[in-house]
């Protein structure tokens, strides 16, 4: 982290006077300081080196070696608040309240490119820039300064006869009072150099901002991961791959917006604060309201209140917004992060599955302009009809001695045939294989998930700990797994046609799930079962789990304590599905993934502008 530091001086008035030279004769030996070479990252232009002229020296400190610096952060913001002090005295303010800006960078650059080199632009047309300075070199007469906007960066030229015709004293301010990492203005006409560099001829040059804090080294920028995300602002200024990203997460975001909206979809807004933390099964953020003096949860999901809404006419509403989940953090977790949920009335999962593609699609052509994407080295399809395979399929892929269909259609039988016990019989011996499997398996964290196999409370719930187990990683293309038993699946309509399973689908790609959807459950009777049994099933799994911790002697109270918490039932959902929810499909896309897939991104934390840290 920065250090903290205490806060400039109160402004002092004109009468403090210290000329640009003296300032400079005291920080010449400071990196990044007046006339020190200091050059922007690779991936941009450089700003042009002066050719040397001749009877001009290379700035040097005593000795005659080029000048260098050990100087403390402190140290270099100390002599900055001096410059500060130095342009209040020579009645500029440092700290602009605006700037006429005519033009950015990149629009310079498409207007003037047929500018040859070593032309000046005849047209006497007169420009304003305005942006932070990343480099800066100075020769004798001539300066050299890299100015960066929000569109991209442009050399400024500052010839010490043409700033100075039109403003007094302004060589010296560029000398010696400007530094890397300020914020400037710059007037002038056009001119591109004999190196080709296309540059604005300083005639005006203003300081807007003044930088208190040296940039990090050029060469190893911010080497500390942690120190990057801490301070993204610094990440942002020294690494353009980085505002690449977050104005491809600005595009995918849009994107989605806009093909809803072109599909008649409603955006709304539902409560982040809630009495009941309900739509997923997740540890929730618990507050306090102190006026109502409540507890109230930050929401885990947007699911029932989007659903009171088509309850309540609304036929096709979409929410992109924040979720809330005190859980681990992780490459691809972070508790507070951001989905889409959409529902159509009249529609059903394989609407859903539709238009997930669409969506998909869309937005990779919108940020990489084709369906062709390389994730960490591999090449992902969008553009072919994503694969579909049910869970069940799946499992038995990875181990063919687990045949899910088979064993709960056994399970079926016996509960039928002998009740209870008999069902248990069957579930009890189907563990005993599953754990067998992960016994032999080669790779220790599939071997992790023995303790969940063991404490399943039922088929269904096993079947689901193996496919995440010994499924997910293997389903490196889209594909949609279907099929999820419904003792996993609450909120969804019971298949049609085969028993036990859902009207379900998650999308994986590389490993990772990028979406969920329904035929949403309508029926209220049967959502109140579900949520009943959902709390039961959550308690008892919890209980077996710390049961078996306990018996192996593995786990920790920290794992203990991530699993402690309580699932509720929204009673007032059900309530609103007895006035009559219409078929309804369901998706929930998580953005953060997608934008992680579509910018090339290891971790959730390159895509999360401030990502929580430990």
């Amino acid at each position: 982290m920065l250090l903290q530091h205490s806060l400039p001086p109160q402004r002092r008035h004109a009468s403090f006077r210290t000329s640009p030279q003296s300032v400079n004769t005291r920080i010449s030996h400071f990196l990044r300081s007046t006339s020190s070479t200091v050059e922007a990252e690779p991936a941009e232009p450089k700003a042009e080196k002066p050719k040397k002229q001749k009877g001009e020296k290379q700035p040097q400190q005593k000795g005659g070696k080029p000048a260098q610096s050990a100087s403390s952060p402190e140290e270099v913001r100390a002599v900055r608040l001096q410059k500060v002090e130095e342009l209040r005295g020579q009645g500029q303010e440092p700290y602009a309240y605006r700037f006429d800006r005519t033009h950015f960078t990149t629009e310079l650059q498409e207007q003037y490119a047929a500018l040859e080199n070593g032309a000046h632009d005849e047209s006497g047309a007169v420009v304003s820039v305005a942006g932070r300075v990343v480099a800066k070199r100075v020769m004798g007469k001539l300066s050299f300064l890299s100015l960066r906007d929000d569109k991209g960066q442009i050399q400024l030229y500052v010839e010490k006869a043409g700033l100075e015709a039109q403003q007094p004293g302004g060589f010296d301010l560029v000398k010696g009072l400007v530094d890397v990492g300020d914020i400037v203005g710059c007037t002038g006409g056009l001119k591109r150099t004999d190196k080709g560099e296309l540059s604005v001829v300083a005639t005006g040059l203003q300081v807007l901002t003044k930088s208190l804090q040296p940039l990090p080294d050029k060469w190893h920028g911010l080497a500390d991961v942690e120190k990057r995300y801490r301070q993204r602002y610094l990440d942002m200024i020294m690494a353009a791959e980085v505002r690449d990203t977050f104005r491809a997460r600005s595009k995918i975001i849009s994107c989605i917006r806009r093909q809803l909206e072109d599909r008649g979809f409603l955006e709304v807004e539902t409560p982040v604060l809630e009495s009941v933390a309900g739509g997923a099964d997740a540890r929730p953020f618990r507050t306090f309201h102190n006026t109502l003096r409540r507890d109230f949860t930050l929401r885990i999901a947007t699911e029932l209140h989007l659903k009171r809404l088509v309850v309540g006419g609304f036929e096709r509403v979409f929410e992109l917004g924040r979720i809330f989940r005190n859980e681990g953090v992780s490459s691809r977790h972070n508790p507070e992060f951001t989905s889409v949920e959409i529902y159509q009335a009249y529609a059903d999962y394989s609407d859903m599955m539709a238009l997930t593609e669409d969506l998909v699609r869309a937005c990779a052509l919108a940020v990489k302009g084709s369906t062709q994407v390389s994730y960490q080295g591999v090449d992902i399809d969008f553009g072919a009809p994503f694969r579909r395979a049910t869970m069940a399929e799946l499992v038995r892929e990875a181990a063919p001695v687990l045949d899910f269909e088979a064993l709960m259609a056994a399970g079926r039988e016996a509960a039928a045939a002998g009740g209870p016990e008999a069902a248990a019989a069957v579930l009890a011996q189907a563990k005993q294989d599953a754990e067998a499997v992960l016994q032999a398996h080669e790779n220790k964290d599939v071997r992790k998930s023995i303790p969940k196999v063991r404490s399943a409370p039922s088929l269904g719930h096993l079947l689901n700990e193996l496919f995440e187990a010994l499924g997910e990683a293997g389903l490196v293309q889209p594909t949609f797994v279907t099929e999820h038993p419904v003792e996993i699946s609450p909120l969804a309509k019971p298949h049609r046609s085969k028993p036990g399973v859902t009207e379900r689908f998650e999308l994986f790609i590389y490993g990772r799930e990028h979406a969920n959807a329904f035929s949403e459950l309508t029926d209220a009777v049967e959502q109140r079962v579900r949520f009943e049994a959902q709390v039961a099933q959550h308690n008892a799994a919890f209980e077996a789990r710390k049961q078996a911790r306990a018996e192996a002697g593995e786990g920790s109270e920290a794992e203990e304590a991530e699993e402690d918490y309580e699932v509720a039932v929204d009673y007032d959902f059900i309530a609103a599905l007895e006035h009559g929810l219409p078929p309804t499909g369901g998706l929930g896309i998580g953005v953060d993934r997608l934008v992680m897939m579509l910018t090339d991104s290891p971790s959730i934390r390159d895509v999360i502008a401030f990502p929580l840290m430990k």
